[in-house]
């Protein structure tokens, strides 16, 4: 495609609250991006109808959520002037085109991809998969590309479905013509910015787990659960070798903590490296590190607790963000949807040339058969 813009779209599910995991993994380079201006189009979804799927039988939970992660986006810094945050269940061409996108993915492709697999698995639906939830890819691709979307800024647990997301864009195209965008994904630079641990040590952050620090977490709050947070459990003394490699703690350092905090809160140490080289040979206790974690968070989150705080004064101004955000993002999905529409053929209503061919094939059907029809009263008389 000539003259494609490039636009960027990714979003979050409103189950729940935002956490640290979240900021490091996407929200923080959403920020940057943002600010660094390279886009011509930025979008951010709050998806409400996916996050639906699992929870149909609990909807205030997700209509509560809403205005959660708004307030999350927007404290920690997303422009709405320059962002378009809007509600995924009032774009109705994304369901539209989620049906279209069905009849291009086979059930079992579905079930092949990793992270429907590991939901699934987590999530322990038995026999009992609601269909909505198993075929969220399609709906997801259809988020993706009714935007024209080029870059996906997204967690490493996300691959998958942007992985599918190309895959359907590219049967579409081939099997209609082109209409849509191949997307690609960007990572976090930082490994362990990708998929950042939960305070008890499992793989990944989560809500439904119960191991988060959210972004909207008080002081208190955050230093009593980094305090109690999961390290090596082979450093029982302070004078015993310490391992830093998949320890939490220090991967959250390595996500949060600059040169700047450690000449504030442990000057004693230079930086990251010096305290990792000094906990690998023993002498560093896990308290001493676990502070300095409370303060660096605590650092980081204070200015987001604060614009949230100014934001939560005017909850009416904040629908009123969603609103136009949502208003352009109709705008944008409605354009894309056409020229997909075309390409499939069904404007019948829209398209004059369609109606112009067949009452131009049938007129000649009909004076074909008048002319049978008088060469054979013709004939009969003869």
């Amino acid at each position: 495609m000539e003259n494609v813009k490039k636009v960027m779209l990714t979003g979050d599910r409103p189950t729940g609250r935002l956490h640290i995991g979240h900021y490091v993994g996407s929200l923080r380079e959403r920020v940057r991006l943002q600010n660094e201006g390279d886009f011509d189009e930025m979008y951010i979804m709050i998806a409400d109808t996916q996050a639906l799927t699992d929870n149909a039988g609990t909807p205030q939970k997700v209509r509560d959520n809403v205005i959660e992660v708004a307030l999350d986006y927007l404290s920690v810094g997303i422009d709405p002037t320059r962002v378009s945050i809007f509600v995924q269940s009032r774009i109705p061409e994304l369901f539209e085109f989620t049906c279209y996108f069905s009849d291009l993915v086979t059930l079992s492709r579905l079930e092949r991809n990793p992270t429907v697999k590991a939901e699934l698995g987590m999530r322990k639906f038995g026999e009992s998969i609601p269909v909505g939830f198993l075929t969220y890819p399609i709906s997801q691709a259809a988020d993706i590309l009714l935007f024209g979307t080029t870059i996906v800024p997204v967690g490493e647990d996300q691959a998958p479905m942007i992985e599918q997301a190309q895959e359907i864009a590219h049967k579409f195209n081939i099997t209609y013509g082109e209409a849509f965008v191949e997307p690609k994904i960007m990572l976090p630079s930082s490994e362990s910015c990708r998929r950042l641990p939960g305070t008890d040590g499992k793989a990944k952050m989560s809500k439904s787990l119960d191991n988060a620090i959210y972004l909207r977490d008080d002081e208190k709050t955050v230093t009593k659960k980094v305090m109690s947070m999961f390290t090596d459990p082979t450093h029982l003394q302070i004078d015993d070798p310490g391992h830093t490699e998949d320890n939490p703690v220090f991967m959250y350092l390595e996500a949060f903590a600059t040169d700047e905090h450690f000449a504030r809160f442990l000057p004693e140490y230079k930086n990251l490296e010096a305290l990792e080289e000094h906990y690998r040979r023993g002498g560093l206790g896990d308290v001493t590190v676990k502070r300095f974690l409370a303060n660096v968070l605590n650092d980081v989150l204070n200015p987001i607790r604060a614009r949230r705080h100014e934001l939560e004064k005017d909850i009416g101004k904040v629908y009123q963000i969603l609103e136009e955000g949502t208003a352009k993002a109709r705008e944008k999905a409605s354009f894309i949807a056409n020229i997909a529409r075309r390409k499939m053929g069904i404007l019948y209503f829209e398209d004059r040339k369609l109606q112009e061919k067949q009452q131009k094939a049938y007129k000649k059907l009909h004076e074909q058969e008048e002319a049978l029809a008088a060469y054979l009263a013709k004939n009969k008389k003869d």
